[in-house]
């Protein structure tokens, strides 16, 4: 009788643990998961996709399988979906970012000459951060006169709505119902509108022209947004 010794055991090498500074991975061939990841990661930046740019990063042939996916997320738990075009948010108990609100971009401001004011809405920006009470508005700005201060044509302005202003401040501004966007500097009782660029001269508002439309408290720079 020939004795044959029995195969060894192989015991399977055990998971690495997870890492938790590493980001989960997404499988290739998941599109939900894809999706997920993708809408985790704008959210956390405050900056909620919509179903286009959630399409366009995904690689999916239409909107609709953009939503249908962003829906069976919703009823899986993993977002919450709110009014609006950008209303998919994240669970509140797994929102750790500060508030975020949508602002309107109401047309284009001149950072330059003085130019015909209008309100135009073009869309919605994310702020992160803002107060529910503050009001708040975004414009794109055309003109190179605030160059020094790091403020480009085709950036935008996010502006604070307020009546007053301390020297020193960016502020979009009303003269004689034209619209700009400047430095404000107060001599005595007199107060004066500077551009950032010396190719630019001061603004002296005569008394009564000058309105206040608010603060400049953030700049935003996108790419492929030059005009």
């Amino acid at each position: 009788m020939t004795y044959r010794r029995p195969p060894a055991l192989i015991t399977p090498e055990p998971a690495p643990a997870p890492r938790p500074d590493l980001p989960e991975r997404t499988p290739e061939d998941d599109p939900r998961a894809r999706v997920y990841a993708f809408v985790h990661e704008r959210l956390q930046g405050g900056r909620p996709p919509s179903l286009r740019e959630v399409q366009t990063a995904v690689g999916f042939r239409s909107v609709e399988s953009a939503r249908l996916h962003l829906d069976a997320l919703v009823r899986q738990g993993k977002l919450e979906k709110r009014a609006g075009a950008r209303g998919y948010q994240l669970p509140a108990a797994e929102d750790t970012r500060r508030p975020v609100k949508l602002v309107p971009v109401l047309g284009r401001v001149q950072a330059g000459a003085l130019t015909t004011a209008f309100e135009e809405r073009e869309g919605e920006l994310a702020v992160v951060g803002a107060r529910a009470d503050d009001e708040i508005f975004a414009l794109r700005v055309r003109g190179e006169s605030m160059t020094g201060a790091g403020i480009l044509p085709g950036d935008f302005v996010i502006v604070r709505r307020q009546a007053l202003a301390e020297a020193g401040d960016i502020v979009v501004a009303l003269v004689d119902e034209e619209a700009t966007v400047k430095r404000l500097v107060k001599r005595g009782r007199r107060t004066e509108l500077h551009a950032e660029n010396p190719a630019f001269p001061p603004i002296v508002p005569a008394p009564g022209t000058l309105t206040l439309l608010g603060k400049v408290i953030e700049v935003r720079r996108y790419f492929g947004s030059r005009n």
